[in-house]
Formats: structure tokens, C-alpha cells, sequence
């Protein structure tokens, strides 16, 4: 009797040793899959504030969490079982899939390129303006609703992304690290997103204080966030350049067309040669360069042959840059 109690106790042990293996190294590969999804994360984090742009202050922290709600349900009931489906059933469609979704990225990225350059701020203040007689309970879901949309490609890129760098071989440790990695990003983001929106408000109530501390504080938050935010949206533009251009050079090194990929390390690292202390950052910057070139080359192209479907409009700003 005694001996069959320790048998089991061995194996309650054996079992929660394996357990603590495999949360140690789903958390581990969690985090891999994360830092390999960061472009993305960081357009994502730089498309949402639009959302709330022209809408009540006090409706700004809702919007971001229903907007919030509705990308961890794309991730977690919709994205999540489609990843594990294919990485069981159809492994070799995850490096197509992956690449359609960098085309997709390449061909916004390239969109908004073109978009900066030949609109004026006039034409997007007329465009608020036109949004501000709406009714602000339609504006609000219409806006809510684009913004999920955007979040499923985003998120599907993410979720991609983080399967392909995944080498657990069995489908618990694939889930567990996918679920934590879409947790983990969807708080990430939407927290920093809620901090940035609120920011002006938070420098404003600083200021009005006006403490030796509190005022200068408060001040440079009201007059930095609007340049901020700028910055971060045009980041994040060249995010969905970089990222889209690099899965479409890793991808085109699967079905081997290595040279390009290799031929940008080679460069990359011979420049980074040259700065021996910032060597990885260099190297990173100059992979990071040739990537989001050929992200914006590709959604040229891409523009070019969608923009018969598209609309006369389309059609001429996808010409224009030709």
C-alpha cells in the first residue's frame, strides 16, 4: 500500500516537474515570439489613437477598451484555433499566409506613405469636420468597428509571427505560448494606447497646478503630444514597411530566393563593422532600411494592380507615385 502511494507521489512529482518545464519554456518562447512581433505591435499601438480622434474626452477610455475587447477575442477566439489548425494540419500554408499578410502590411504602409505626401493637413481637418455632424453614438461604432477590423489583420499578422518562431513540437506549449502572447500584447498595447490618448488630459490637470514640478511637466505633455503623436504614427508607417518588406524577404529565403536576405546581411553587417560599439543597432538599422524599401516597392506594385478595383481615385494616387 505504502509503496503504491510513493509510486504516485513520484509521478505527481514527475507531472509537476514536466508542468514547470513547460510554462518555463512556453514563457520563454512567449516572449521570443513577442520581440519577433514588435513591429507590428508598434504600428498597432500607432494606428489606434486615430480612433478616438474628434470624439468626447470622456468617451476616449471606453473606446480603447471596447477596441481592446474586441482584438483579444480576434486573437483568442478566432486567430489562436486557426494558428494551432494550421501548425497541425497544414504547416506548409503558414509561410504563404504569412506572406500575403506582409503584402497587405507593405500595400497600408505604402498607402499612407502617398497619403502624407500629397494631402494637405486641410484636406484631414475637412475630413474631421465632416466626421464632427455625425451622429457621435454612429461615429463612435463606426469607428470602433473599422478599428477591430484594422486589429484582425494586425493581430493575425502577430499571432503568425509568433507561431513561425515556436519550436515546441506539441500543440499544449504552441497554445499556452500563443495565449500568453495575445494577452500579453493586447494589454501592452492598449495600455500605452490609453496612456498616450490621455496624456494631454493628465499634462493639463499637471499644469493647472502649476507646482516647481508639476507645471513645467504638465506643460511640455500638452505641448509634446501632438509632434508625438505624429512621430509614432510615421513610425509606426515605416514599422509596416520594415516588417512587411522583412516577412517577404524571409519568405522568398524559404522557397529559395535567398540571395536578396543574404545579400542585405552581408551589407548590414560590413556597415555595422564600422561602428564597433553601436554594431548590433547599425546593423539592425540598416536591415531595418532595405527592408521597409522593399516593403514600400512591393506596395507600390501591389497598389498598381488593385487600383482598377479600387475606384478612379485609387487608381490615380497609385499611379501618381509611378
Amino acid at each position: 500500500m505504502s509503496g503504491g502511494l510513493l509510486a504516485l507521489l513520484d509521478d505527481v512529482a514527475a507531472l509537476a516537474k514536466l508542468a514547470a518545464v513547460t510554462i518555463d519554456d512556453a514563457a520563454a518562447q512567449a516572449v521570443k515570439a513577442s520581440a519577433k512581433a514588435a513591429g507590428v505591435v508598434i504600428d498597432d499601438a500607432a494606428v489606434t489613437p486615430r480612433y478616438v480622434t474628434g470624439l468626447a474626452a470622456k468617451r476616449e477610455l471606453p473606446i480603447i477598451g471596447r477596441i481592446a475587447l474586441g482584438s483579444l477575442k480576434n486573437k483568442v477566439l478566432i486567430l489562436l484555433p486557426a494558428a494551432l489548425l494550421l501548425s497541425e494540419f497544414l504547416p506548409w500554408s503558414i509561410t504563404p499566409l504569412l506572406m500575403i499578410g506582409g503584402l497587405y502590411l507593405c500595400f497600408e504602409g505604402y498607402e499612407k506613405i502617398h497619403h502624407m505626401l500629397t494631402h494637405s493637413a486641410a484636406d484631414d481637418a475637412g475630413k474631421l469636420a465632416a466626421e464632427a455632424v455625425q451622429d457621435s453614438k454612429a461615429l463612435e461604432d463606426q469607428k470602433v468597428s473599422g478599428a477591430i477590423r484594422t486589429d484582425f489583420i494586425l493581430s493575425a499578422e502577430i499571432m503568425a509571427i509568433a507561431l513561425a518562431t515556436i519550436d515546441a513540437p506539441d500543440v499544449v506549449t504552441r497554445a499556452i505560448v500563443l495565449f500568453v502572447v495575445a494577452i500579453f500584447i493586447t494589454v501592452g498595447v492598449y495600455g500605452a494606447v490609453a496612456l498616450i490618448v490621455k496624456a494631454d488630459d493628465i499634462g493639463l490637470r499637471l499644469a493647472e497646478r502649476n507646482g516647481p514640478i508639476s507645471g513645467p511637466v504638465g506643460r511640455a505633455l500638452v505641448k509634446g503630444m501632438p509632434p508625438f503623436l505624429r512621430l509614432l504614427s510615421l513610425v509606426g508607417t515605416l514599422a509596416m514597411l520594415w516588417v512587411g518588406g522583412g516577412i517577404l524577404l524571409h519568405g522568398a529565403a524559404g522557397y529559395g530566393f535567398a540571395w536578396p536576405e543574404q545579400t542585405i546581411h552581408h551589407i548590414a553587417e560590413a556597415v555595422a563593422g564600422v561602428f564597433p560599439i553601436a554594431g548590433a543597432v547599425v546593423s539592425w538599422l540598416v536591415s531595418a532600411t532595405f527592408a521597409a524599401i522593399v516593403g514600400l516597392i512591393a506596395g507600390a506594385i501591389v497598389a498598381l494592380a488593385v487600383s482598377p478595383f479600387l475606384g478612379h481615385d485609387a487608381k490615380k494616387d497609385a499611379s501618381a507615385a509611378h
